[in-house]
């Protein structure tokens, strides 16, 4: 038996080095493999710009790519990121971090993180996808702030592949971690849901190390609080709906998603110039998923009515100071927080009312499919 404390003390310091240094090498893959996915991704929209992608076509990329890595896998990997289309871990999503079933992009080996990550951008944008990359480096900003806490760990994002990935069946997949939950659905390779959809940040601003200044979620705090500074008087007594904020977003895990009360402030009852910041807000959001999918949800949100678009403001306006606020319309809603760690940690979700985990695409597609099976025209089997 060892009973010299100075060697116990040397080892220690020498296991909790060699961690440290695994999790630096593994955020040192993590980050190279964002370099090369966003190379290959600019290269192929330079060489493919054209007419945008249909649903379809979206539906085979992300079959595709979901294909090429369980491909590349062994029968082990593979079995632990795939579950059945009505697992309970589909509509399970989390954003805190935790132990989750299946494989993280550090578990991964780096060729199959690389073709993770390839799976993510079909259903992202190229801003979506920074943002993506961005939270989750924020990891590393946390486990600095955390004196080295071992729990802050940037490639801890889990993969989650719902169903046979085919463009004939209904499937779905998750990216989720620490602020970090996006969910797709494909139904029959004709239609994509993408929520519900969250992501944060902590820091919301960095304000110490390398890194320092990085704002990731900065252009919505901005626009929220542009358009609450630019309301009139009158226009603030409707709009600012309470003096403290929530200590958190009220659609959160967990929670069927449902349309919040006070409503705020209506888009028809803003002034030309107020409206076209509230658009600019929505943008914000939306266009984290790919310019084909976010035009899909723009044009829903137009035919309910822009009009009947709604502004909230929760807490105090100047920066700093806890704030939240919420913009919804009869099909969506989408809350912003910024109230923990001083104000300097941001919540954002975006929820469908209808359409979380295309419910609404499987309705569809079970009404369709009885439809089908009911019409006195259909072939009758002999």
């Amino acid at each position: 038996m060892n009973l010299n404390p100075i060697a116990h003390h040397d080892s220690a310091q020498e296991s909790t080095h060699n961690v440290v240094h695994e999790l630096s090498n593994r955020t040192d893959v993590l980050i190279a493999a964002i370099k090369q996915t966003i190379a290959t991704v600019t290269l192929i929209s330079f060489l493919f710009l054209g007419a945008p992608a249909g649903a379809h076509d979206i539906a085979k990329e992300m079959t595709d790519a979901a294909n090429l890595l369980l491909q590349a896998m062994g029968d082990e990997d593979r079995k632990k990121i795939m579950f059945p289309f009505d697992d309970q871990h589909r509509k399970d999503w989390q954003f805190i971090p935790m132990e989750r079933p299946g494989l993280s992009f550090g578990d991964l080996k780096p060729q199959h993180m690389l073709l993770a990550t390839g799976l993510l951008q079909t259903g992202l944008s190229h801003r979506g996808y920074r943002t993506s990359m961005q939270v989750m480096v924020l990891e590393s900003v946390l486990r600095e702030m955390e004196n080295q806490n071992l729990r802050r760990d940037p490639t801890k994002y889990h993969l989650f592949i719902f169903g046979e990935p085919s463009t004939e069946t209904t499937w779905g997949w998750r990216i989720e971690g620490h602020h970090l939950s996006v969910s797709f659905t494909v139904a029959d390779g004709q239609a994509i849901a993408a929520t519900p959809m969250f992501m944060g940040a902590n820091p919301a601003q960095v304000r110490v190390g390398n890194l320092k200044g990085l704002r990731v979620l900065g252009q919505q705090e901005d626009l929220g609080r542009t358009l609450v500074r630019n309301l009139s008087a009158t226009q603030k007594e409707v709009a600012v709906v309470g003096r403290r904020a929530p200590r958190d977003v009220i659609n959160g895990p967990g929670v069927v998603a449902k349309s919040l009360q006070p409503a705020g402030l209506l888009a028809k009852d803003m002034t030309p110039d107020q409206q076209k910041t509230l658009r600019e807000l929505i943008d914000s959001f939306v266009q984290q998923i790919r310019p084909e999918l976010a035009a899909a949800d723009l044009r829903e949100i137009e035919d309910a009515g822009f009009d009947n678009v709604s502004f909230a403001w929760m807490g105090m306006i100047q920066p700093g100071k806890p704030h939240y606020f919420r913009v919804q319309g009869p099909t969506f809603i989408v809350e912003y927080d910024n109230t923990q760690n001083k104000a300097n940690h941001v919540h954002i979700v975006w929820r469908d009312f209808k359409n979380d985990f295309g419910e609404d695409l499987l309705k569809q597609h079970y009404q369709s499919q009885h439809k089908e099976t009911a019409s006195p025209n259909a072939p009758v089997s002999p």
